[in-house]
């Protein structure tokens, strides 16, 4: 028997990655929810101008590094040893998450530590994404990939919508606990690690390619950054898609990559086989995971805001307990995909990926259909059995997926393979938060303006204010809602407030009026957001089936990467 493939060590292999996997997701979005909480305890205000840069790239940061990292690091992987790379990733992660459980002063210092300490994190989070998909596979039999692929790809998305709920709970005790918990959980996961995974996977002799790594990464980082900086207001505009500096950046990122491209065709030992471009199962598999990552990417984001700024509030829960609950609201979302995935994984061992996956995009476009028929104040039965089926259709596509990408290229490319799956998936969600919060922007702007306005005036304030304010950038309402703020205090000065009769005042900074208020405009850009992904999963369904049957590559003569 294969030693890689032994009874005992491809379940050791699979729990130690799985809980590797889990941690990468959950600290992708555990400080979605905490972010309240993070700045009031460096005593920094978000929604200040000057600080909306701070509070983009402590949420974008680390998915950033993740999305450009994976593919270098996969490749490494293949070179220098799967096992090594992943268990260098764990330690990375530890020692970050620490150093983010530690960070000093505060204020604007403060949250640049964090940003720093948080891209650290995303490298290690890399090394661990690029390499656990690698390791699984030289564990399992091509018989059995699809159930251990589809615990560790669902112990991922878990792990997405578990730190939701985890940092609603650890953020209300102490903010510094979202990173602290990391610590003693990494430090185990990286002893064991050390002391029982084996590099047993088929090496490949090669030289680092970095020509190629250094265009790649510049030229992702550039696009992402572009994206990043375009949902930020500009010169007078609500977005910033004209600045010369975000031209400069998307033009630049994509001649970087187009050089990259071309430096792939030519170079010896490329860091992207682009010769895997001709396996069909895993172009369509990467294709369909890139679709529905766009589509998907920015849905929890989405699901906050819509919960955290109007349901909750307009229900009764304060703005303060409002992240908590909305992780706890999120959970029939976690119960679909953690039900799901396994099983979907295992079945599609015997019966391959095609009508899992395909089926699942299916099932996610017709209730991304459903929630655009809910109103903003929705009955919560209906809106958790969605989420649930929402869960259900990601775990009936991610693990089939995975397994049907790792299953279908040689052995000595699985590193590389795993990096480029990742890339795929990692980049497709930046992409997608950028596209999400510019279509809601966009949707607010036509309409919030003017509804504002007129909610002011009806509450006594003087028109010429109530005019001043309607022209704040939308993002700034949208941040507040997705921070769970009332930002009517920022918006509105003391003064003109202490003028105000106590009914009015008590109004304006209750629950009701601001959600109200933001509610309508926000559904016309949460309609936007919800048809983009439907035409995303539609696309993704399509590339779904379109992989062909079953294929394994060690099943059949290993001519394809020859020709």
């Amino acid at each position: 028997m294969n030693p890689q493939r032994s009874a005992s060590y491809k379940w050791v292999a699979l729990t130690n990655t799985t809980l590797g996997m889990f941690m990468a997701g959950l600290d992708a979005s555990i400080v979605i929810i905490s972010m309240p909480a993070i700045f009031r305890g460096i005593n920094l205000d978000p929604l200040q101008a000057g600080n909306i840069g701070y509070l983009l790239w402590l949420l974008m940061g680390y998915m950033v590094c993740t999305a450009v990292l994976v593919v270098s690091f996969g490749r490494l992987g293949d070179i220098f040893g799967r096992v090594k790379m992943y268990n260098a990733g764990f330690a990375i992660f530890t020692l970050a998450s620490l150093a983010l459980s530690l960070t000093p002063g505060s204020g604007a210092h403060a949250a640049l530590f964090l940003i720093i300490m948080r891209v650290v994190q995303g490298i290690g989070g890399a090394f661990l994404m690029a390499n656990s998909a690698a390791i699984i596979t030289d564990a399992f039999a091509p018989e059995q990939r699809g159930l251990a692929l589809g615990i560790n790809i669902s112990s991922a998305i878990v792990g997405q919508f578990a730190g939701l709920l985890l940092g609603g709970l650890l953020a209300g005790i102490d903010w510094r606990l979202i990173f602290w918990i990391n610590v003693p959980i990494g430090a185990f996961a990286t002893i064991w690690a050390y002391w029982k995974l084996r590099d047993s996977g088929v090496r490949t002799v090669s030289r680092i390619d970095w020509w190629g790594n250094v265009t790649f990464a510049a030229g992702l980082i550039l696009i992402l950054m572009g994206i990043t900086f375009g949902i930020q207001p500009y010169a007078g505009h609500v977005m910033g898609w004209t600045s010369p500096v975000v031209l400069f950046q998307l033009i630049g990122g994509l001649i970087l990559l187009v050089a990259f491209f071309f430096i792939e065709k030519v170079v010896k030992n490329p860091m992207f086989d682009l010769r895997l471009f001709r396996i069909r199962a895993f172009v369509f598999g990467n294709l369909a995971s890139l679709f529905v990552s766009i589509g998907r990417g920015g849905l929890q984001f989405m699901l906050v805001i819509w919960l955290q700024g109007i349901w909750l509030p307009l229900h009764g829960y304060s703005f303060e307990s409002a992240p908590l609950w909305a992780g706890i609201y999120m959970l029939p979302l976690t119960l679909g995909v953690l039900i799901v995935g396994s099983f979907a994984g295992h079945f599609s061992d015997k019966y391959g990926a095609r009508y899992f996956s395909t089926g699942g995009m299916i099932l996610a476009a017709l209730c991304f259909g459903g929630l655009f028929l809910l109103p903003a104040d929705f009955s919560y039965v209906p809106f958790a059995v969605l989420l649930f089926l929402i869960g259900t259709a990601f775990g009936l596509f991610a693990a089939p997926n995975s397994a049907a990408i790792m299953n279908s290229v040689p052995a000595k490319e699985r590193g590389q393979a795993s990096g480029m799956r990742a890339t795929f998936t990692n980049s497709g969600m930046v992409l997608s938060i950028g596209m999400f919060f510019s279509l809601i922007i966009f949707g607010l702007s036509s309409t919030l303006p003017q509804t504002l306005k007129t909610g002011l005036v009806a509450q006594n304030i003087s028109t010429s204010l109530a005019t001043q304010i309607s022209m704040t950038p939308p993002v700034s309402s949208l941040f507040a809602a997705f921070l769970g703020y009332n930002p009517i205090s920022h918006l509105v000065p003391a003064s003109a407030l202490a003028a105000l009769p106590a009914a009015n005042v008590s109004y304006l900074t209750g629950n009701t009026f601001f959600p109200s208020l933001i509610s309508g405009p926000f559904m016309n850009g949460l309609h936007l957001t919800l048809i983009f992904s439907i035409i995303l999963f539609v696309l993704s369904a399509i590339a779904s089936w379109s992989r062909g049957k079953k294929y394994v590559h060690e099943e059949i003569a290993d001519t394809v990467l020859s020709k």
